[in-house]
């Protein structure tokens, strides 16, 4: 599939039954952006990018890096999901892991990109 529009816009996503683990939700099942309201139909692809870059990249033991790396660690990563929406539309939206600030601990969802379909 080849993206038609670039968004990198933080969106509100909802979940059927709130997730077990708050910073490994899984894909919602839905999202508001610029209030129009996209069900999610269909999960198209899954993907996950816990690598550790800049200060965080140096401030662990290298055998302790390889394991975060695949199953990541507190705070650092995102996980992406190619969605197929009630619209027809097809989007990749992510979980940025990142806390915003110590009050704001959990992470924060975005709006990617839209495909072609």
């Amino acid at each position: 599939m080849k993206p038609i529009r670039f968004i990198e816009e933080q969106v509100e996503v909802m979940f059927r039954e709130a997730p077990l683990l708050e910073k490994k939700p899984g894909c919602p099942d839905g999202f508001n952006w610029r209030g129009e309201i996209f069900q999610i139909t269909e999960v198209l692809a899954e993907w996950h990018d816990y690598g550790r870059r800049g200060r965080y990249a140096r401030n662990m033991r290298e055998t302790h890096a390889s394991t975060a790396e695949r199953r990541g660690s507190w705070g650092v990563g995102k996980d992406y999901y190619r969605v197929n929406t009630n619209a027809q539309r097809v989007f990749d939206l992510y979980y940025d892991r990142a806390p915003r600030s110590v009050d704001h601990r959990k992470g924060n969802w975005f709006l990617f990109q839209e495909l072609e379909t």
